[in-house]
């Protein structure tokens, strides 16, 4: 995960979120490091799964705008993800919708048994198949590169024959007045599935994103049985959410 990556992959992967890709050449000059030593560190990262090494340099596993969104607000999206996995019980059916927040979920799952997870995200298989304690459902449907999500109407079908416990989804923005809203259509459609198909549906998203309007919207706060967040959010902004019922839980609180 981010938070285990050294200083010296982080700054490699600054670079490519910048840039598209990575010299060998270049990174050794700029860190004064041997070419020897920055080969190793992109193939410990591809195999980490965060890049492709190709001749002379590497390019990104995923999209430009997955790499960025990962690069923010580490520390209160790893809590989050924490805090989401103690909600699981051992033997639990779960959907988790595609995101960075709730991607990390996967993540946090080791010590958890006979975990049965159904995702629309590629970011969370990519987590997941390396624990074979977890089953792994993937919806299918269209792949949508800057999401890492699958979407549209076979994604939709099959999370409608199924039911969980718990749904994990994730949003762009959330406001009291406009509720969770997302700039992709189809993600919209994702969330309201997985809501209708689960027994409790849980809002992750860190404090930065209250206040922010998306595209789209996607269900009113409401909807939500819960709203798992970090402590970031302001007095105010608590103060109003919890007067409208909306259940907040803070991720270390």
């Amino acid at each position: 995960m981010i938070t285990e990556l050294t200083e010296r992959e982080r700054v490699i992967l600054d670079r490519l979120s910048v840039d598209g890709s990575v010299s060998v050449g270049i990174l050794a000059r700029e860190l004064e490091l041997s070419e020897v030593t920055i080969r190793g560190d992109l193939k410990v990262l591809e195999e980490k799964g965060w890049l492709n090494r190709k001749w002379g340099g590497a390019a990104p596993a995923l999209h430009r705008d997955i790499l960025e969104r990962q690069r923010i607000y580490t520390e209160q999206k790893n809590a989050i993800a924490r805090a989401a996995t103690e909600l699981i019980r051992d033997g639990d059916v779960i959907m988790i919708e595609a995101g960075t927040t709730t991607a990390l979920i996967a993540r946090y799952l080791t010590g958890k048994r006979d975990i049965h997870i159904v995702t629309n995200s590629t970011l969370v298989f990519s987590y997941a198949r390396m624990h074979p304690n977890l089953l792994i459902t993937m919806t299918g449907g269209e792949f949508r590169r800057a999401t890492e999500s699958l979407v549209g109407p076979i994604a939709l079908e099959t999370i409608g024959r199924l039911n969980v416990r718990l749904a994990f989804v994730g949003t762009d923005g959330f406001t009291l007045e406009r509720g969770m809203t997302t700039h992709l259509m189809e993600g919209a459609e994702i969330v309201k599935a997985m809501k209708s198909h689960a027994q409790t549906t849980v809002l992750t998203a860190d404090s930065s994103k209250y206040g922010r309007v998306g595209f789209s919207n996607v269900l009113p706060l409401s909807a939500m049985d819960m709203v798992l967040t970090d402590g970031g959010l302001s007095g105010e902004a608590e103060a109003e959410l919890l007067e409208a019922g909306i259940n907040i839980i803070k991720a270390g609180g």
